[in-house]
């Protein structure tokens, strides 16, 4: 038992590891659909460019739908309008012309002047002419039927029957005025029971015959579902196109058609389970093959699990939100921001990686979208356009910058493969544009995700870092302030780091920030440290020297408490903590030793508590802290001793192993050593001393 619980425990950061890429694999095929691909692609006006195609089996030839949209607006446009006439508007018209009938002619005749025997006269013309208005009946029209002739057919619906009708055959409202007015003035009333009358039925009449909504929706859905969606056979055995032949219009529909029968038929009916195996298959080469990379080019990526979670994420994200596209609008592919994926990782790691993990990105999203050769072209480019134009990030504003980029490379790519594939730009679909204006737009969201991802996995940035390295950040003015000499130290630390790294390779944003922040354990007692000390009296002179290596070493100690006061993120304090290793405080130990030469010195009490540097970045910054600090107190900075000085400072650290856990070579060492040297040269002023000729 303690067997398999000692090999667990040795194997469990490769079992973690194990575990992230294997997961990735299965969520990943959760996205994908249980059928087969059509294998073939093809494109208009394009040669088809496999093997006579021959059809396993009959199916239909679909209509394109620009020509299923014609037939339906044909059909439509066919069909006759149903209105219904509303039996109740008579009945209460008739009720309301009574009524105001009477109430006129009493204010027009307020004593009773007109005899009742004229009253019932005028009162029988009134009905009359309102009976031959409803009669025929009023016909509202609206919309498109305003327009129609008058001897346009109608159906008029009378409980259910439909009996066939003209417009001419109706009143509309205003031809139901003239009416009124044609039928007063044959009548030969007087103008005032003329005008008493015209006015009471313009008031009182209204529509009658209605559009029926319900019924034509019922009629044109009835005539749609009798539109064939088919255009003709192909057998079993025809032949579909020849090899080379060129894809016309005719040919594409039946293209379309084959690949649309032949996913319902053979999709549906292939057995899931030998789908899923191929499905695995490829994808799970796609992630072996990003591990191998991992494994063999990004070792300290592969062994840090929060890395490689933040990649297994970037890539997930993006084949995840594809993959919803493709299953819900496949016309917005195009507005998936793809380049979001490069961005991110370019932002966490190196441009290598971001491109590499784009690759794979984009290979496995080729499984799922139509085209798939165009698609993984279009953003393969983008892709590298989006890495090159952040290779030095810098700035927030280079986002916008390459936003702007991979909008002109999305358009000027799909505009040549649209010219190469169809030979006119009349062609270009120009809808595509705009859903790459809103993919570019879309990769902003890039800075977010970066910011969720820097918080969750606590690496760094090259934002965050920006933001850690300005001199007015509180800490670092407060470094300035108490101890001045210090944050000169520090800032000139910073310089030859930057300067080293930037030629040897590695994230030089990072060892600058770092070592601005290396020795902020010197605020709390900086007249302890020399080049704090502006007076002859040195404190240190009141001590043993016991006392002042535990001064010394513990700036380490309360750098790293200060760092997690200010809530400094891990990688920034690994700086803190790594910048001496485990080197020991030699002057006050050589000088115990002297002082007390019948004693056992321990050298554990002068010797700082480590870790040793574990990367590049923290190495050099230990190399240039040493360099830096022991050149102030060169007396005679020449050439050739800012070259010994170099050499023994960075030698002594080789040999103290200082550098073993760190992935820095004698090349880069020596290297480091040469812009040592040039940098102080050029801080002291020194002149090359050239030899002479004899």
């Amino acid at each position: 038992m303690s067997k398999i619980i000692a090999w667990f425990q040795e194997n469990f950061s490769n079992m973690v590891r194990f575990s992230l890429f294997a997961s990735s694999v299965f969520l990943i095929l959760l996205l994908f659909p249980r059928q087969t691909g059509f294998y073939w692609e093809f494109s208009q006006a394009r040669p088809w460019l496999y093997e006579d195609l021959i059809a396993p089996f009959n199916f239909a030839i679909l209509k394109s739908p620009a020509e299923l949209a014609a037939e339906r607006q044909e059909v439509i446009d066919e069909l006759t309008p149903f209105f219904k006439e509303d039996p109740g508007i008579y009945e209460r018209q008739f009720q309301l012309l009574i009524n105001r009938f009477e109430i006129a002619w009493d204010e027009t005749y307020p004593d009773n002047e007109g005899s009742n025997r004229v009253k019932e006269q005028n009162k029988k013309l009134l009905i009359n002419i309102f009976d031959s208005i409803y009669n025929r009946g009023i016909i509202f029209l609206e919309g498109e039927m305003t327009e129609v002739e008058s001897d346009t057919e109608i159906l008029l619906l009378d409980g259910a029957v439909a009996r066939s009708r003209l417009i001419s055959d109706f009143f509309t409202i205003q031809e139901a005025f003239k009416f009124i007015n044609t039928s007063l003035s044959e009548a030969g009333l007087n103008a005032t029971n003329r005008n008493l009358l015209g006015n009471v039925l313009e008031n009182s009449v209204t529509h009658s015959v209605f559009w029926d909504e319900q019924a034509n929706a019922r009629a044109m859905t009835a005539a749609l579902e009798r539109v064939s969606h088919t255009r003709g056979m192909v057998q079993q055995g025809e032949k579909i196109v020849s090899k080379g032949e060129i894809i016309t219009d005719e040919k594409l529909l039946v293209l379309e058609s084959y690949r649309a029968e032949y996913s319902r038929q053979l999709g549906g009916n292939a057995a899931n389970y030998i789908v899923f195996i191929g499905q695995f298959l490829l994808v799970s080469i796609s992630i072996v093959v990003l591990s191998l990379f991992l494994r063999v080019f990004r070792r300290e990526v592969f062994y840090n699990s929060r890395k490689v979670i933040v990649i297994l994420l970037s890539i997930y994200l993006m084949i995840f939100l594809t993959s919803q596209v493709v299953k819900y609008n496949i016309n917005l592919l195009y507005l998936v921001p793809v380049c979001i994926v490069p961005i991110i990782v370019r932002s966490f790691f190196d441009n290598r990686l971001a491109l590499y993990v784009h690759i794979i990105s984009i290979i496995i999203i080729g499984f799922l979208v139509p085209k798939s050769f165009e698609f993984v072209f279009l953003q393969f480019i983008a892709g590298i356009i989006a890495i090159l134009s952040i290779a030095s990030l810098r700035r927030r504003s280079q986002l916008f910058f390459t936003v702007f980029l991979i909008f002109l490379t999305y358009s000027a790519i799909f505009t040549g493969l649209s010219l190469a594939q169809f030979g006119s730009f009349t062609q270009i679909d120009l809808i595509n544009f705009v859903y790459f204006a809103g993919s570019a737009l879309l990769t902003l969201f890039a800075y977010p995700l970066i910011y969720i991802f820097e918080r969750t996995s606590g690496l760094p940035t090259d934002f965050s870092l920006l933001e850690l390295s300005d001199t007015n950040s509180l800490l670092l003015r407060e470094l300035n302030m108490q101890a001045p000499g210090t944050f000169q130290h520090s800032l000139q630390v910073a310089n030859l780091s930057e300067e080293a790294i930037n030629i040897i390779g590695g994230n030089s944003l990072m060892v600058r920030t770092g070592a601005l922040y290396h020795d902020i354990g010197k605020m709390d007692q900086p007249q302890y440290f020399i080049e704090n000390q502006n007076s002859q009296i040195n404190p240190h002179d009141e001590l043993s020297y016991t006392e002042s290596a535990e001064i010394i070493i513990g700036h380490v100690i309360k750098g790293i408490e200060k760092a997690r006061k200010y809530n400094l993120p891990e990688y920034i304090i690994d700086f803190i903590r790594t910048h001496h290793g485990t080197t020991t405080t030699r002057y006050f130990y050589i000088m115990e030793k002297k002082e007390n030469p019948d004693k056992d010195i321990d050298p554990e009490i002068f010797r700082y508590k480590g870790p040793e540097p574990f990367s590049k970045e923290t190495a050099v910054l230990m190399m240039a802290d040493s360099v830096e600090a022991a050149s102030r107190s060169m007396k005679n900075p020449s050439e050739e001793n800012i070259n010994k000085l170099v050499e023994g400072i960075i030698d002594t650290q080789v040999q103290e192993k200082q550098f073993d856990n760190a992935n820095i070579t004698f090349k880069d060492i020596s290297t480091i050593k040469r812009v040592f040297k040039n940098r102080l040269m050029h801080i002291f002023h020194v002149r090359i001393a050239y030899p002479g000729l004899n």
